[in-house]
């Protein structure tokens, strides 16, 4: 690895890269690089991520310890009548499709993002959190140009940022909704965060912004209180680990889904030599769409509990092998979420996932902190909304991932996508190991995704070898005409051999790559 290069980020957008890459330049570690990196993204992806939401990192060390840092949402301690509850529905467009969601101030979970940074800056981070603050400070203080895609973003929310006068007032101030182009200014937000720096979590979980938080909640319809908010804490966690063609695979382990199932797919892959197929071809497709069949298929006939509570019984080799034996005969939705990715020159990785669901509509007064919804979120709620168990990590499909070669980081990525995110990464993954692809090609590569008797194709596969898949007769067959996020952001840094740092940032998602 050249010796001027300090570290390789890629990110869903040029300020939240530079944020981190500005820490690496001060002397800080991968982990100094996320954390600024994840707090800019506040500001400038505030439609996907923001303090009052939740995420997970990843994290490897130079001195080889994994470590997964769980700070996703939690269920509140009790319930209210849903009578007493503000939580409504509002109508998304998604210009093709019309996309229902849950908001109000009963659709929040207890927010873990601020816990978490501060946590892992402590048990990792190296320099002062008051300087990993200033750049997102700097963003929201003297604003950042609204892009294309954040614009986008916009638009498709705008039912949500303009559901409270709070809200209306940093995202449709003059009436309309914030124009392309324009210079988006949160000062509230620059004030929190920068009163969070000094404060520290306190600030956040227990001063006036808790007990803020607590009173409109008591009296306007939310389940959140301030013991809820009080009692929060980050979890850490023995991250999921596999062999994968000889590579150490780590991701999310439970409660949390999304890694598992990655797992369970390359379990099922590693039985077949795929540089026999041609990427892209109907043999490599087939393979891929019966994979995520199959891996959809085991999460449903096993017992739940077994899978929520027990990754490593879920992947055992006895019952793997039925679903292998089946592939080897074989042969629509918003997803508000961004992800980072960090290497360093010393050998630290970090891969990070948060996401603020779509955000509940409810802006703190005076803090220019939009609160999350993912007790409004279906894919969070299987059994059904208001039917969670109280005080209890949400399950979630985000699935921050290291791939480590000789116990240094190899492939460090993650996505956003909602159910998308797990077969968004296991494509990346196998692209990068089974078809030796630069990563550049292998972020770039067209994807396919698999459920519910759906098969969604993104424009770049031969329609020749579209034209020979074998899918069940009852499956519908989507064919996009055009890159999509739906299929994901998975914003990867890849160390070569030779120790060179090089990534990609996913274009579905806006993203980029940044190295100092």
């Amino acid at each position: 690895m050249p010796n001027s290069t300090h570290g390789v980020i890629a990110a869903g957008h040029a300020k939240t890269a530079e944020a981190g890459l500005e820490m690496l330049r001060l002397g800080g570690n991968a982990f100094d690089a996320a954390i600024a990196a994840v707090m800019a993204a506040f500001v400038v992806e505030p439609t996907l991520t923001s303090p009052a939401g939740g995420g997970f990192l990843l994290a490897h060390t130079s001195q080889q310890e994994d470590i997964l840092f769980d700070f996703f949402t939690q269920t509140p301690g009790s319930k209210k009548a849903q009578s007493a509850l503000d939580f409504y529905p509002v109508d998304v467009n998604f210009g093709g499709a019309i996309q229902e969601f849950h908001i109000g101030l009963g659709s929040m979970g207890v927010p873990g993002n601020v816990a978490g940074i501060f946590h892992v800056h402590q048990r990792l981070g190296r320099l002062p959190f008051q300087a990993i603050a200033e750049p997102a400070i700097h963003y929201a203080k003297n604003g950042v140009e609204i892009s294309d895609f954040q614009y986008f973003c916009f638009q498709i929310l705008s039912p949500i940022l303009t559901a409270s006068a709070e809200s209306r007032q940093i995202f449709a101030p003059d009436g309309p909704l914030v124009a392309l182009g324009t210079n988006l200014v949160m000062p509230d937000l620059a004030e929190t965060l920068a009163y969070l720096a000094k404060t520290g979590p306190k600030g956040f979980y227990q001063g006036d912004i808790a007990h803020q938080i607590a009173q409109d909640c008591e009296n306007s319809g939310g389940y959140l209180t301030l013991e809820d908010l009080q009692q929060y804490q980050v979890i850490e966690r023995h991250p999921l680990t596999i062999n994968y063609r000889d590579n150490i695979l780590l991701t999310n382990p439970t409660p949390s889904s999304g890694g598992t199932l990655i797992a369970f797919a390359l379990e099922l892959l590693s039985a077949i030599d795929l540089t026999a197929f041609g990427f892209g071809s109907a043999q490599h497709l087939d393979l891929l769409a019966t994979t995520m069949r199959l891996t959809n298929a085991a999460r449903r006939e096993q017992s739940y509990q077994l899978f929520q509570q027990d990754s490593q019984a879920f992947l055992d080799g006895a019952q793997v092998e039925v679903y292998q034996a089946q592939l080897s005969n074989a042969v629509n939705k918003w997803g508000s979420t961004t992800h980072l990715s960090v290497i360093d020159d010393e050998g630290n990785a970090a891969s990070v996932t948060t996401s603020n669901g779509e955000g509940c509509g409810y802006i703190v007064p005076g803090t220019g902190i939009m609160m999350n919804n993912m007790l409004g979120e279906e894919d969070l709620n299987p059994n059904g909304f208001h039917q969670w168990p109280e005080n209890t990590r949400i399950a979630s499909m985000m699935a921050p991932t290291i791939v480590l070669k000789d116990q240094q980081p190899e492939i460090v990525l993650g996505s956003g996508g909602s159910n998308r995110i797990r077969t968004a990464i296991l494509q990346v993954i196998s692209n990068i190991l089974d078809f030796q692809m630069p990563v550049a090609a292998a972020v770039e590569s067209p994807r396919i995704h698999w459920e519910n008797s759906v098969f969604n194709v993104e424009p770049g596969f031969s329609e020749a070898e579209l034209s020979k898949l074998h899918l069940p007769p009852d499956d519908e067959r989507v064919l996009w005409q055009q890159e999509n996020m739906f299929f994901g952001g998975v914003h990867t840094v890849i160390r070569d051999a030779d120790g060179t740092i090089t990534g990609a940032g996913d274009r579905r998602r806006s993203g980029v790559v940044m190295s100092c």
